[in-house]
Parts: structure tokens; sequence; C-alpha cells
């Protein structure tokens, strides 16, 4: 009599090189924000003194970078190692993180929606430290040199803000050249102007604030953030919507990945 040993059943295939596919992406691009982050941290510097990141006393852009492309490299390198290996602690270390995350998105979301005014001072407090940092960080300039150029504003509340700024204060012993000025992001721009002029806000808030409409803006960047998000309100949701798809998704492969191999080695004990 001849008797036959059945194969021990595998792990789906499908659910393991999925979740890799999906993973792979992420650690791919978690290593993309990592390079990034630490030449632009090269570039100034950072890296042969890391005592300049507590320097700064408001927000080192590059720092989140960095904190992205870690979380991301993680999250990647985890499911697509658990995926190859079916590795159960990998696969649940991945799939708690990215609920962590989806529940920490959601939390955040509902507390913005419930206390609106609390964030709102939050946010002012925010930009206020960062106007105060912004001639000590090239990364931290841009950024405020962008948000006010695209959202034709200036300051948190308004251009007063800039006081905040020991280079554009307004006090009588500031030695600065743009002492009483605003950034040249503040300026509304010439159309006939094919060179930006840097030097455009200089002295301008030593005039009378009916003169500033004429040359620089003068609505809040705060206010105008609070104006842009209902006009764009679908295309927030639909960015929110579709990383949660995309978090639920992650989930999904994960779990019926831990559910395969459980009861791939439960059918493989007996």
């Amino acid at each position: 009599m001849h008797y036959y040993r059945y194969s021990n059943a595998e792990v789906s295939c499908w659910y393991k090189y999925l979740l890799f596919s999906y993973n792979i992406v992420f650690w791919l691009a978690g290593v993309a924000f990592l390079a990034a982050g630490l030449w632009a941290w090269s570039e100034k510097g950072v890296l042969s003194d890391l005592t300049k990141v507590t320097g700064l006393h408001g927000l080192d852009p590059v720092v989140l970078v960095l904190l992205v492309g870690i979380v991301m490299f993680t999250l990647g390198f985890a499911g697509c190692v658990g995926a190859l290996r079916e590795n159960i602690c990998l696969l649940k270390f991945f799939c708690g993180a990215i609920v962590f995350i989806f529940l920490l998105e959601l939390a955040v979301a509902v507390m913005a929606f419930l206390f609106q005014d609390w964030v709102r001072d939050r946010v002012k407090e925010f930009f206020e430290n960062n106007i105060k940092s912004y001639r000590d960080d090239i990364d931290l300039q841009n950024i405020i040199d962008s948000l006010q150029r695209i959202n034709h504003c200036c300051g948190a509340q308004g251009p007063e803000d800039w006081d905040f700024n020991i280079y554009f204060n307004c006090n009588s012993e500031s030695k600065s050249r743009e002492k009483c000025g605003v950034p040249f992001s503040c300026c509304i721009p010439d159309p006939a102007q094919k060179v930006v002029n840097t030097q455009c806000g200089y002295d301008i808030r030593k005039k009378s604030k009916n003169q500033w409409e004429d040359q620089i803006f003068v609505k809040g960047c705060i206010h105008a953030l609070e104006a842009w998000l209902p006009r764009n309100i679908y295309i927030v949701a639909g960015v929110f919507i579709a990383i949660s798809l995309l978090q639920i998704f992650g989930i999904f492969l994960a779990r019926s990945l831990i559910s395969d191999i459980e009861a791939v080695k439960a059918s493989n004990a007996f």
C-alpha cells in the first residue's frame, strides 16, 4: 500500500505580494524624505552642529520632513518584511500603527471642528513664533514668503505682526535697514516688473495705513486661510477621504494576511 503526503497549506500570494507592493511605495517615499531632509540639514550645517536645531525658536521645516520620512520608512519596512517573511509581529505592528494614525487624524479633524476658537489661537501663536524666526532659517523664510505671496496676505492678523521680528520692528533703537517694513512677499506684485523687488516693503509701515493698501497686502494670513478653506472644502475633503481609504486598504490587507498566516499555521500544526 502506498501513502501520499499532501503538501502543507500555503499563505495566499495575493495578500502577500499586494501588501508588499503597497508598502514598497511608502518605504521608497520614506527613503526619499529622509535623504532630502539630511541633505537640507547638511547644506545648513546642522549635521555638524545639532544644537542649531534647538536654537531655532520657530519651526524648522526639515524636522517635519524627517519625521514624515522616519514614519513612512518604518511602516513601509515593517510592512514589506512582514509580508515577505510572513512575520505576524511586524504585520501587527504595521496594522496597529496605521490604525493609530487613522484615529489620530480623525480626532484632530473633530477637535478642529468643535474647538475652532482654540485652534485659531494656537495657529496665531504658531505663526507669530515663526515670524520671530523669519531670518533665522532659510527654509522657514521660504515657506512664509510662499504662504504670503500665494494667499495675498501679510502677517498672522495683519502687517503689524512683523513687529515681532527684530529686523522689521519699528522700535526706535533698531538699526536694521528693514526697520518698520515688511518682507517682499507682502508687496502687491507689479505685472510690469519681471524681476522681484526684494526691497519693496522697506519703510512701508512708517506711512499712514491708508497708503498701505496700494503697496502691500493688508489682510492677515489667518483670515486668508479661513476664507480659503470654505472655497476649497471639496478638495480638502477629497484628499482626506483618499488618504483614509489608502489607510483602510492597508489595514484590510494586513489583517487579511495575518488571518491567513494564522489559519495556515493552525492547519499545518495537525
